[in-house]
C-alpha cells in the first residue's frame, strides 16, 4: 500500500507520525476503529510523497515539516520530500493550463508509483459537474473557474490510473463533493478507482448522529439541535471564508433528517477561529427534546477533542480498506465505509446514519465473500 498525500498539514502529518510510532511499537491501535483486524498489515502502508503549495514546506523533507506538528523526534522508513501541489486558481485564472498541471502531477505519481492517494487539504468551496462529461469537458476546454483542487487532484489519479492500467484508490476527507458527485463516481468505477468520501467524521458531527439515533429509537421528539465547533489549526482558519465554512456546514447538517427522518431546526457548522485552541477543538451540544407526558428534557454536552489525531486515526484504516476494495475490484464509491467514517458518505442518494448502525454494515462489506 503505497501512498500518497495531498496537503502535508497537521492530519497528514499526525498520521505519518502515528503510523511510523505504530509500526516501532510505541503505541497501540487507540483511535484506528478496526485495528488490527483486517487481513492487511500497518507494516506494508508506505506513504511515498506529498503535495502542497505552502512554501514553508515545499520541497522540504517529512521529518522536517512535521515538526511544525511534533515536537518529539521521528525518525520515518521513508523520509520524502514535499512536492508542489496545485494552487487553488480560480479567482486569478490567468496563465494556468489544467491539463499541465495534471500531466505535473501524474509524472510525479509515475516516479513513486503510489496506488492510495489522501486528501487532506483544506476545506474549499466546490460545485458537483453532476455529469460526467461536464467533468471532463471542464479539463479539457480549460475551465479554470469551475474546476476546485480537490476536483483536479482526482481528476488527476483518474489520468494515472489509465496511463498506467493499475487500479488505485482515492480518499476524500475533506467536503468536496466527490463521492457525492455522480460525475466523479462515473470516471471512478469505469477508470479502476475506489473513491471514499465525502469529509471525515471525527469529532462532534459522528457523536451527534449516534445521540440523535438514541432519541428516535424512543420515541422522543427532537426540539432543536446547536452544535458548536471552536478551533485554532489551519483548517479553522480557512473557514473563516463563508464559501468554505458553508461547504462544511452542509457535510455537518446532513445528518439530521436523514437520522431523525424529520428536519428538526437546527445550527451545526463551524463557528469561529480562535489561534490558542490550537488543534484541540472545542466543542459544545444542544438538544432539548420532549418525552413522555409531553415532559421536556434536554442534552447539554461540551468538550476538547484534538481534531487532526481523530481523523488521522480514520486515514489508518481507510488505506487498508481502500486496498481491500482494489483487491475486490469494487471501483466506484461504497458505501458501507463511507457511512461510517464520513459526515455525507456517498454516493449522493446514500443517507447519513447513526455510525452505530453504520459500523454494523462495514462489517457485513468486510466480511462478505469474494
Amino acid at each position: 500500500m503505497r501512498v500518497n498525500i495531498f496537503g502535508q498539514g497537521y492530519v497528514s502529518s499526525i498520521f505519518a507520525v502515528g503510523l511510523q510510532r505504530l509500526k516501532n511499537g510505541e503505541i497501540g491501535y487507540e483511535g484506528v476503529p478496526l485495528g488490527n483486524e483486517l487481513p492487511y498489515s500497518i507494516d506494508d502502508i508506505e506513504i511515498v510523497g506529498a503535495f502542497d503549495i505552502d512554501p514553508s514546506k515545499v520541497s522540504k523533507n517529512l521529518s522536517k515539516v512535521v515538526k511544525q506538528y511534533w515536537e518529539k523526534p521521528i525518525d520515518f522508513d521513508i523520509n520524502y520530500r514535499i512536492k508542489k501541489g496545485y494552487e487553488d486558481k480560480r479567482k486569478d485564472p490567468e496563465g494556468v493550463d489544467l491539463k499541465d498541471e495534471i500531466e505535473r502531477l501524474v509524472r510525479e505519481y509515475e516516479r513513486n508509483e503510489p496506488n492510495i492517494f489522501i486528501n487532506t487539504i483544506n476545506t474549499e468551496y466546490a460545485r458537483p459537474f453532476n455529469d460526467s462529461d461536464k467533468f471532463i469537458d471542464a479539463i479539457e476546454n480549460n475551465e479554470v473557474k469551475r474546476v476546485s483542487p480537490a476536483q483536479l487532484y482526482f481528476y488527476s489519479v483518474k489520468e494515472y490510473v489509465d496511463n498506467n492500467g493499475e487500479p488505485s484508490a482515492f480518499i476524500n476527507a475533506i467536503p468536496t463533493p466527490l463521492a457525492n458527485d455522480p460525475a466523479a463516481v462515473d470516471l471512478a468505477e469505469g477508470g479502476e478507482v475506489v473513491l471514499f468520501g465525502d469529509d471525515g467524521a471525527s469529532g462532534a458531527t459522528p457523536l451527534t448522529s449516534d445521540i440523535l439515533e438514541h432519541l428516535k429509537e424512543r420515541r422522543r421528539k427532537v426540539g432543536s439541535i446547536a452544535q458548536f465547533n471552536i478551533g485554532g489549526n489551519t483548517d479553522f482558519l480557512s473557514l473563516t471564508d463563508p464559501k468554505r465554512n458553508k461547504a462544511k456546514e452542509i457535510t455537518k447538517s446532513s445528518i439530521v433528517e436523514d437520522v431523525l427522518g424529520y428536519d428538526a431546526p437546527h445550527y451545526i457548522k463551524p463557528t469561529g477561529y480562535l489561534e490558542p485552541l490550537g488543534d484541540k477543538k472545542f466543542i459544545a451540544m444542544h438538544i432539548p427534546y420532549q418525552s413522555f407526558n409531553e415532559a421536556e428534557d434536554e442534552l447539554v454536552l461540551t468538550g476538547r477533542i484534538n481534531d487532526s489525531p481523530a481523523l488521522a486515526g480514520l486515514l489508518v484504516d481507510l488505506v487498508r480498506l481502500g486496498q481491500m476494495a482494489m483487491d475486490r475490484k469494487e471501483y466506484g464509491t461504497i458505501y458501507p465505509v463511507n457511512a461510517f467514517y464520513m459526515k455525507r458518505p456517498g454516493p449522493k442518494e446514500g443517507k447519513s446514519i447513526a455510525k452505530f448502525h453504520a459500523s454494523g454494515l462495514l462489517k457485513d462489506w468486510i466480511d462478505q465473500k469474494e
